[in-house]
């Protein structure tokens, strides 16, 4: 045995963290610990970490404690059949996919910032991806909803789709128009599955935008921890009432996916968050709208600063939004995102849920005060006061985003294919053996089974320059790109 095993590296930086008392406009939604219930708080938590004993029922065929608690959080959403997630919206997504694309030859139609997690539903299942370009929100720059024509057109063109994904609403908090492409899917009799990891709460206000099954969604997922206030990885799916999304189907996918020891203090948590919703789900949310709006208000007044508001919103892929995050654009300053982000972090002790090219989004946990809020927005001023008239030399943005390449066979069959790892610079040509996300907010630039373009190369390049987080790659520093070798 060597080294010094006296240390905990993560327990010091975590114990680091949480002495400095940062302000905290990140997930999860309950603001360390503010949000959560009250006898969920105070419980000796590794008592609570147990396993199936007599009793406390069993996760993967639950017929008590757990089996009653998901139908009540099936109660609140209107569903026909909730099951509790452990490994979080990823395994939650993957098993829709795995549910509903295993025919031989199956296609899924899905947006291009659909999150990296469904290669995972794509490789299991074995489905082909057909990729929907989602709009693009002018001078912020982030994608939104696809719209309904484009999904039309895919439909019209690809016999073989047999589901379609949709992102309800993206990482920015902005939703497309959900109720026409419910009502397309519908046209062409199959399922609509929904990503909806940040809208767990947006049922509970009716000055939020719509959930997806109050639209008609087929099935949906929702990650808990961010915005209902469940501990990090505690999500739950949703079946909707007489929804083309077989439960038997769904649930065999989770008992292959999801980890044979499931966590029962996740699962307390989701209880206790549906409890919180319940009770005080629309009053805290009021009150939280109430503080983000007055804080965009205050914001578009700062020199330099645009935040996202209604007046954004004029595309069919964007006709709507959540206040309760909030989006702050630096391109005003020519700062970038990121760099605001660090400022942030380095100089006011605030953290932000992510940062972009342009961009910052500070998620409003549910139970946020104004001082908290009134704290940012001073930074913000700060930041802007600190940054006008200089020479900007942080972070220079990465190129738009290059388009979609050419798909040469699917992701399972490059994902199981012999591989080997080239250059990035020598990769043009080449077919992608996996996929490459640059973090945040971790959307995919390249697929397995897809060509490697030169305008790819270049805005990889440029974000390893930038040390931006690159996820999936196998080589982390992205020297090399893994390669289907032919």
């Amino acid at each position: 045995m060597s080294g010094d095993h006296s240390e905990v590296p993560i327990v010091i930086a975590l114990e680091h963290f949480s002495r400095k008392k940062p302000l905290r406009f990140h997930v999860p939604g309950h603001g360390g610990g503010r949000a959560i219930y009250s006898e969920l708080r105070k419980a000796n938590l590794p008592g609570w970490d147990v396993t199936e004993l007599d009793g406390l029922d069993d996760l993967h065929s639950p017929s008590g404690v757990i089996e009653l608690a998901q139908k009540k959080a099936a109660g609140l959403y209107g569903a026909r059949h909730t099951f509790f997630l452990v490994n979080g919206t990823t395994v939650g997504v993957q098993a829709l996919i795995a549910a509903t694309c295993s025919g031989p030859g199956s296609a899924i139609a899905l947006p291009r910032n659909a999150h990296r997690s469904v290669l995972g539903g794509l490789v299991l299942s074995g489905a082909r991806p057909v990729f929907i370009e989602p709009q693009i929100v002018p001078w912020f720059e982030f994608a939104a909803g696809f719209t309904g024509t484009a999904l039309e057109q895919v439909l019209q063109s690809e016999p073989r789709i047999v589901a379609v994904l949709a992102v309800h609403p993206c990482y920015y908090g902005v939703v497309g128009n959900l109720a026409e492409i419910v009502k397309i899917c519908r046209s062409y009799n199959i399922p609509l599955l929904a990503d909806e990891a940040h809208g767990t709460h947006l049922r509970f206000s009716p000055h939020l935008p719509p959930d997806a099954l109050e639209q008609g969604a087929d099935a949906t997922v929702q990650s808990v921890h961010k915005t209902g206030g469940a501990l990090t990885q505690a999500s739950w799916l949703h079946l909707a009432p007489g929804g083309r999304v077989d439960r038997g189907e769904v649930a065999s996918a989770l008992r292959l996916l999801q980890s044979s020891s499931p966590s029962y203090l996740l699962m307390a948590s989701l209880d206790a968050a549906r409890r919180q919703l319940a009770l005080y789900g629309r009053a805290r949310l009021d009150e939280t709208r109430d503080i983000a709006l007055e804080a965009a208000l205050k914001i578009k007044t700062i020199p330099g600063l645009t935040v996202l508001g209604p007046e954004h919103l004029n595309l069919p892929g964007a006709v709507d939004y959540d206040p309760t995050r909030l989006v702050v654009s630096f391109r005003g300053l020519g700062l970038s995102g990121y760099e605001a982000g660090r400022l942030l972090a380095d100089e006011y002790n605030i953290y932000v849920e992510m940062a972009d090219a342009y961009n910052i989004v500070a998620v409003l946990p549910l139970g946020v005060n104004r001082e908290d809020v009134e704290a940012l927005v001073h930074a913000l001023a700060g930041i802007s006061s600190k940054v006008r008239g200089t020479v900007i030399t942080g972070d220079r943005p990465p190129p738009a985003r290059p388009g979609l390449p050419a798909q040469i066979m699917t992701p399972r069959r490059a994902w199981l294919a012999r591989k080997r790892q080239v250059r990035l610079e020598a990769s043009a040509g080449l077919v992608s053996a996996e996929v490459v996300a640059v973090q945040p907010p971790g959307i995919a630039i390249i697929y397995p089974g897809e060509e490697i373009t030169p305008a790819i190369i270049e805005y990889l390049l440029i974000a390893r320059e930038c040390g931006l987080q690159i996820h999936g790659a196998a080589d982390p520093m992205l020297a090399t790109i893994e390669v289907v070798d032919c």
